[in-house]
This record gives C-alpha cells, structure tokens and sequence, in this order.
C-alpha cells in the first residue's frame, strides 16, 4: 500500500455532503454503486473512497461488506457530533492517533481476555476469517474497524468502549483515508492476519498479559506499516 498524506480536498468532501442532502435518501437508504456516483459527481474512485472514509468515520454513512454505502441512522441529528469529530481529526497527525491506540488498545484487550463472552470470541473469530477473505481494502478496513471496536465492548467498561469508539473513528478519518488505497483486497501474506489471529488466540486462552502483548505487537506493526519514518 502506497502511502498519500493528502486527505480529500475540501471540495470533493463538500460535493458528497451537497449530493446526500439533495438526494433524498433517509437514514438508512443505500447510496448508488461507486461508479455511479462518481459519473454523477464527475471524481475519480479513489478520491470519492477517500471521502466516503471520512463520511463514516463521522457517522454520515456506513459500508456493508457485499451490499453498499448506507446513509447513517443518526444523518439528521448528526450535525454537531459530525462537526466536533471532524474538528478533532483536522487537529489530529497520525502519529497521534497511532500513539492513542498504543495506550489505550493494549489495556483494553487485557480486560477483554477476563471479561469476553463466549458471543464476543466467537464474532471476534468470525471477524479474523472475512478479514482474510475481503475483496476490497475498503471492505477489509470495515472489518478491522469492526474487530477493534469488538474487543473494546468485550473489555467490560462503558466509558472505555466510548473512549476508543473516538480513538477508533479519528484514526479512520486521519490514517486511512489518506492511504492511496489500491484495487483490490490484502494480500494473502498481510502482517495483520495472523496479528488479530494471536490476539484471538490469547483471548480465548484469558490470557490477559498475552492478549495485551499481542495487541501492542500489532499496533506496532502497524505503525511501521503505515507511518515507516516514524
């Protein structure tokens, strides 16, 4: 994956935004295929995905791997919440946001190996096969969002689930929607597999050290994926 810290332009970020309030669509209603939507919008693939990343790190829209970009349920009071994250991403590097997870994921992954229900290892084990099965970076991304934000409502502790809810959708809109996301899913040897695989694994061992390790490695994978200089 080829790294581009430029994110959306303004403009582009502004014609979705004018597009979904003149489309009719409620919340709920699935947006037109991506190909459509860019004749119709007259912008490239890629920097509509872009767009479409910061959107659902808003709330705006969500993805459904195989079905679609829906309008987000929360679309009409979405305003100032909108407002108030996107003000925190535009002040946010993703050496932060990487920093944030360091601190914040680990711990949580360590409540998670005490605190996880049958229900959430076996999503969390559902979730690490499609991961290897997505077809799209997009709908691996999803995925992945899906897979932290499980381990943190496996943790046990509300405020911390909200705490990372925010990490979570900040480091959307500051990391991957300035990748130049390639055609394509991940390839069959991507490092992230078999990390989310051995945190599954100490999961299911309550294996609390070995969970947080785990997470910590993978975190710092990551990160000298995402942001080598650093």
């Amino acid at each position: 994956m080829v790294l581009d810290l430029q994110a959306p332009s303004l403009p582009v970020l502004d014609l979705v935004r004018g597009w979904l309030e003149q489309s009719g669509l409620r919340p709920g209603g699935r947006l037109p295929p991506e190909r459509q939507l860019c004749d119709t919008l007259g912008v490239s693939r890629g920097v509509l995905r872009k767009a479409l990343t910061v959107l659902e790190a808003e709330g705006i829209v969500h993805r459904k791997v195989g079905k679609g970009t829906f309008l987000g349920d929360a679309y009409a009071v979405a305003g100032a919440s909108s407002e108030s994250l996107g003000f925190l991403a535009d002040r946010t590097s993703p050496h932060e946001a990487m920093v944030a997870r360091l601190v914040l994921e680990p711990e949580l992954t360590a409540l998670a190996a005490i605190h996880a229900t049958p229900r959430h290892l076996a999503q969390l084990r559902d979730l690490t096969r499609k991961m290897r099965e997505a077809a799209s970076w997009p709908s691996y991304e999803e995925l992945d969002f899906a897979f932290h934000t499980e381990i943190a409502e496996a943790a046990g502790n509300t405020l911390l689930s909200e705490l990372h809810w925010l990490v979570n959708k900040v480091r959307v809109s500051v990391v991957w929607s300035r990748l130049d996301v390639p055609e394509g899913g991940p390839p069959a040897d991507y490092h992230s597999f078999a990390e989310h695989e051995a945190i599954v694994a100490a999961l299911e061992r309550r294996d609390a050290a070995g969970a947080k390790n785990a997470m910590r490695a993978h975190l710092k994978s990551v990160r000298a994926t995402f942001l080598p200089e650093d």
